[in-house]
């Protein structure tokens, strides 16, 4: 009898828990969620910067005439820019419009005699700038680009002795500017940039009745490091 009892409590504990594990449900599988697609770099809107660097020349053009100057035209600058780029969606392709003005230390300058005077003839590029368009191609955070457009330069001629001014003239040549760079961007809004620019001033007319007229213009070369604040940037990838 005690037999029997036994062995219809076993059974009757083995029907309850097969019943209680048939009646929890089913653990639905939920499939994790996908991850978060990668955001590229978008270069749209506006921007503006600072930048400087160092030019120098390697001839100019008096009278028509090409006289070589073997670099002694050369100095520093520093100025700021401002631009916008447009960037399609999916596209690595970048189109601008860039506005620059640096003020210069660009000359070349030469001291002589007169008697025991010393009187220095001097050659500077006071300031210069650019309106550019510029095409670029991207990868990754880096941008490369290549710009052209019209150039301007405020140069002066003089000739001082300690005491005094003995001629001074100043002129705006305008012209062309043609180069490249890369822009890279380093955190979300600002970017760092490397660049080169040739240009070719168009020729003033210098000098007065008493010293007489002479053509003068100028090629220089100018290379230059900068950083950007982007205003409308719309990338994430950071």
């Amino acid at each position: 009898m005690k037999k029997l009892f036994l062995a219809t409590a076993a059974i009757t504990l083995m029907s309850v828990g097969a019943s209680s594990a048939a009646d929890l449900a089913a653990r639905p599988y939920t499939k994790a969620p996908p991850a978060p697609a990668a955001v590229g770099y978008n270069w749209s809107g506006f921007y503006a910067g600072v930048m400087g660097g160092y030019g120098w020349s390697d001839r100019v053009r008096v009278d028509g005439f090409t006289t070589a100057t073997n670099g002694d035209i050369n100095g520093g600058f520093g100025g700021g820019t401002i631009g916008y780029n447009w960037q399609a969606p999916g596209s690595n392709f970048v189109w601008g419009l860039e506005v620059d003005a640096a003020g210069s230390d660009i000359k070349y300058s030469e001291t002589g005699f007169f008697g025991l005077v010393p009187v220095t003839a001097e050659d500077k590029i006071r300031a210069f700038g650019s309106v550019t368009g510029r095409l670029g191609v991207t990868a990754g955070a880096a941008l490369f680009y290549v710009k052209g457009g019209y150039a301007w330069a405020d140069n002066r001629l003089s000739l001082t002795i300690p005491a005094a001014t003995l001629y001074s003239q100043s002129k705006v040549h305008s012209g062309w500017t043609v180069g490249g760079g890369v822009e890279y961007m380093f955190a979300p809004n600002w970017s760092l940039k490397g660049e080169y620019m040739y240009a070719d001033y168009s020729s003033e007319r210098y000098g007065d009745v008493v010293n007489g007229f002479a053509d003068l213009g100028l090629t220089t070369h100018t290379v230059k490091g900068g950083i950007n604040y982007h205003f409308n940037w719309g990338g994430t990838a950071f």
